[in-house]
């Protein structure tokens, strides 16, 4: 049998395995601080151990595994992804990654390579934001980043991150030093499922990212005035649900006439009940896009519609700007190696921009980004329909290993 088949088969095993580490039996939900989320990091802490790596669980939950070069002044290479998931979640966004990287790794010490720089294997503990609304939490902190007015967000259920950082048994005043300092970078690779339909349509396993895309996240509370469904006349009410649906529907008017994607994927009815007129309804906005001045002028667009509209409706508007992060080009000297292990190992180049967020996009700020796409059934992601075929797999261990290699000979 194919050693790459071989090997891909050991990681299927280990993806089902935390797969099946869940907050829900419906599904896969494994957020940031949860006993899951513990549970799967104590897993995978357990795996990076068993292959030799000094492994530990830093302050913001990450799980990190070192394997270190015989010179001790080299730079570090990081592999990584993330483990945390959205809710009702498919099993290989994020994970794949991570334990791919681990069999990378597990790989490179069976056959005894010599490094001529560090890795460091991580596993992002919040990637997705769902719990505190923010992304790349566990990626910032790696990349000296992180905001310290973060640990003052409350979760739905009103526990700050402090408190939940405390819980897992972290220090939120040690953050700082979990950083790698920006001077210590080689670079950071990262293996992900495409979230996107290309290489399924085409039958191709792997794909090269060139950029990802920027994106801006917003909350926004209509506030009108809640009353009886059966008094109050049509014309004299002051709907805040109907106002959030009209400016649910500008917003994906304005998305399909612009160079970009908007997407509103929460929303919340306080005191909902079906006899009673919405008072107060809040919900999200995603926009995303790869051109940064694209991004500004629809977000701009968005809000003075929101505003229009509120003002027609006779409905208060609150909108905060929750988080925000400009488009990144991937590094130029790592695709160029990336590319190289792609036609050596005999696959078709494909080189494409990435619409979805990844922590990539926090590392940037200090150090070189490359990433590797993975053909996934039909493009589906964030959904149990998720899904991986072994062949795409092992293409890109093949392509992986080559690129490691690649890069310790141009050192």
């Amino acid at each position: 049998m194919d050693k790459a088949i071989q090997r891909a088969e050991k990681i299927m095993a280990q993806i089902n395995e935390l797969a099946a580490i869940s907050e829900e039996s419906q599904g896969i939900t494994r957020l940031f601080g949860t006993s899951a989320f513990l549970q799967g990091s104590h897993t995978l802490l357990a795996w990076m151990k068993a292959a030799g790596l000094d492994s530990r669980i830093d302050n913001i939950g990450n799980v990190r595994g070192r394997l270190p070069s015989a010179d001790s002044h080299a730079k570090t290479l990081v592999i990584a992804s993330h483990i945390d998931t959205v809710r009702n979640a498919g099993k290989f966004d994020g994970p794949l990654g991570v334990i791919m990287g681990l069999d990378i790794v597990t790989h490179i010490i069976q056959s005894r390579t010599e490094l001529p720089f560090h890795i460091e294997l991580i596993a992002f503990s919040d990637e997705e934001g769902v719990r505190y609304h923010t992304t790349y939490l566990g990626s910032k902190v790696v990349a000296g980043s992180f905001e310290t007015n973060l640990l003052q967000k409350k979760d739905d259920a009103g526990i700050t991150l402090q408190e939940t950082i405390v819980q897992m048994k972290g220090d939120p005043g040690q953050l700082k030093t979990d950083a790698i300092a920006p001077e210590e970078w080689l670079g950071y690779f990262e293996i992900h499922i495409e979230q996107g339909p290309v290489l399924y349509e085409r039958d191709i396993p792997v794909a090269i990212v060139t950029a990802i895309a920027g994106q801006k996240r917003a909350e926004i509370s209509f506030t009108g005035v809640a009353g009886h469904a059966g008094t109050v006349p049509m014309h004299m009410r002051q709907d805040a649900l109907c106002c959030a649906a009209a400016f649910i529907l500008e917003t994906e008017k304005l998305a399909l006439n612009h160079s970009i994607v908007a997407t509103v994927g929460k929303l919340q009815i306080t005191g909902a009940a079906s006899n009673t007129i919405p008072g107060t309804v809040t919900c999200s906005l995603d926009l995303r896009s790869a051109d940064e001045a694209t991004a500004a002028a629809a977000y701009e667009e968005l809000y003075n519609t929101c505003i229009t509209i509120c003002s027609k409706r006779n409905i208060t508007v609150r909108w905060q700007l929750v988080q925000q992060t400009a488009p990144i080009a991937c590094d130029a000297g790592l695709n160029a190696l990336l590319a190289q292990a792609v036609t050596e190992c005999g696959y078709p180049l494909i080189e494409m921009p990435c619409g979805a967020g990844h922590d990539a996009v926090a590392v940037s700020a200090v150090s070189p980004v490359a990433m590797l796409f993975v053909r996934c059934f039909k493009g589906i992601s964030h959904n149990p329909e998720e899904d991986v075929e072994l062949k795409d797999i092992a293409a890109a261990i093949k392509v992986s290993d080559n690129f490691i290699h690649q890069l310790i000979r141009s050192r």
